[in-house]
């Protein structure tokens, strides 16, 4: 269903409270933040669990770690369930299993994991996080299943919620089928959240929805959460309950209301994982067209991380930036490249069917078509790497050219070389990898043999077809080939006629 905006448009409940601003960043009150991925996503019909599920090259859990760090918080908790073990393992590195001690000022808090035994419901899984969470902090649930929430919604809930009050995010929505909604008094403040399998028809007509994602106290959360009953047709524990409770006990739950149905789509099958990779592409293209980038289609680039860009760059279609991606001024992407953690310097080229991958490419070069720079591969100014080329863990110098069907592997390149068509650099004995240096304006014959180790002197000339096991001096022709013969007297083999 098409979005209202395209822009996230974000405002306070009719009766949310004025407060002064209490984000998380530098609040008085510390913020705990507890991710629910427990869900075990059996529409997903994947032996892979929901959360790894690959959204832009990431994992669906990885998108909602990055945005809760975006919020500077004490602590993150992650409450797994199915496939617990493999996500934890994926995520080893972020730091891990032992609830750490106070981080210092500034430091990136490590992830507490706590485990949901028995898929009981939403309150349940967030009641197993809150033992570790201190009475003094407030606490933001999100979800590992709802990745494209932006950070400046979330600081706006924060504030609506304030110090110790209870914040939702809600949206509303033109088809709000299978969301549980949000019912009002007269006097539009909130007073519960009824699931939609438990709606009424009149309840069910409701466009405003609640995403789940809520901002609460720790102390009066915990106590809710300890009251709650499993009154529903599933027999779960809702934590969309607590919502009636505070509003009972004379609490005033305020609301921010999305109508970017993008932001807060949730992912629970492979339709709705396609529909939030659309709206992923649709988000990055639309920023860097908003930095000055020409992109041809937006719905065919993909952005998979950080993207620095200077003016006048232009992406055609089907082009996969993996970050970090560095694209100097003047640079053109041509149709179907791929771009990994690569700088490439102003006005330079790539044609189509480029594959760059931890590489450095200097200004001015023409790279292209069908070229794979592999890792280590760095190129300086105005270098030609052309049709069919493969460099990897190499220096090319200034001005030389590598145009057509070659290898070039540990190898150092001088300035204004050229390498001559169905060059291979034979950098590998089976057990090590050799270097090969070719000094400044050497030129290489084509279909030349440079067997490693070995060194090409300056200006030195290698004649076509050479197998070259030596050093070559400079200056010199070095030319290694057998003599040519001609058997004037052979003839080839023919099969015999089919009768």
């Amino acid at each position: 269903m098409a979005r209202t905006k395209t822009r996230p448009t974000a405002r306070s409940g009719p009766r949310a409270r004025r407060r002064a601003p209490a984000t998380a960043v530098g609040a008085a009150v510390p913020l705990s933040i507890v991710i629910l991925a427990a869900g075990q996503g059996t529409r997903m019909r994947s032996a892979l669990p929901k959360v790894l599920q690959p959204l832009a090259g990431r994992p669906l859990l990885s998108h909602v770690l990055e945005l809760a760090r975006s919020l500077d918080p004490a602590a993150i908790h992650v409450v797994y369930g199915h496939g617990g073990e493999r996500v934890r393992e994926y995520f080893a590195a972020e730091g891990a299993a032992a609830a750490p001690s106070a981080p210092a000022a500034g430091a990136r808090p490590a992830l507490q994991w706590v485990r949901q035994a028995e898929q009981l419901g939403t309150g349940h899984a967030l009641e197993q996080a809150m033992p570790a969470v201190p009475e003094e902090h407030r606490v933001l649930v999100l979800y590992a299943d709802v990745p494209l929430l932006r950070s400046q919604t979330l600081h706006a809930l924060i504030t609506a919620a304030g110090d110790r009050g209870v914040a939702l995010l809600t949206a509303l929505l033109a088809d709000p089928a299978g969301y549980g909604r949000v019912i009002r008094d007269r006097g539009r403040r909130i007073r519960r959240i009824v699931e939609h399998r438990d709606a009424t028809s009149a309840e069910r007509s409701i466009r405003e929805v609640n995403t789940g994602v809520m901002v609460a106290p720790a102390r009066a959360l915990r106590r809710w959460l300890r009251a709650l009953r499993p009154r529903n047709e599933q027999g779960e524990y809702y934590l969309t309950d607590v919502v009636a409770m505070a509003a009972r006990e004379g609490l005033v739950v305020d609301s921010l209301v999305t109508t970017d149905r993008g932001e807060v789509l949730g992912v629970n099958d492979r339709l709705q994982l396609a529909e939030a990779e659309a709206e992923y592409r649709r988000r990055r293209s639309r920023e860097l067209m908003e930095r000055g980038v020409t992109v041809i289609d937006p719905a065919r680039l993909d952005v998979r991380g950080p993207v620095e860009v200077d003016s006048d760059v232009l992406l055609d279609v089907n082009v996969v930036l993996e970050g970090p991606v560095r694209l100097g001024a003047g640079v053109r992407i041509g149709p179907n490249c791929v771009v990994q953690n690569t700088s490439i310097g102003a006005r330079t080229v790539l044609y189509a069917n480029c594959v760059v991958q931890n590489a450095d490419i200097g200004a001015d070069c023409q790279i292209g078509p069908f070229t794979r720079l592999r890792p280590g591969a760095r190129l300086g100014d105005v270098v030609h790497a052309g049709n069919f080329v493969e460099i990897k863990n190499s220096e090319v110098g200034p001005r030389s050219k590598i145009n057509h069907l070659s290898y070039v592997g540990d190898t150092t390149v001088g300035s204004d070389v050229n390498v001559g068509a169905g060059t291979i650099t034979c950098n590998y004995d089976g057990a090590n990898k050799w270097r090969t240096q070719i000094g400044d304006g050497a030129f290489i014959g084509s279909g030349s043999m440079l067997v490693a180790p070995v060194a090409i002197g300056a200006g030195a000339t290698i004649g076509a077809g050479s197998t070259i096991t030596a050093d070559a001096p400079a200056g010199k022709l070095t030319l290694a080939r057998s003599r040519q013969l001609t058997i004037e007297e052979w003839q080839r083999r023919r099969k015999p006629p089919q009768s």
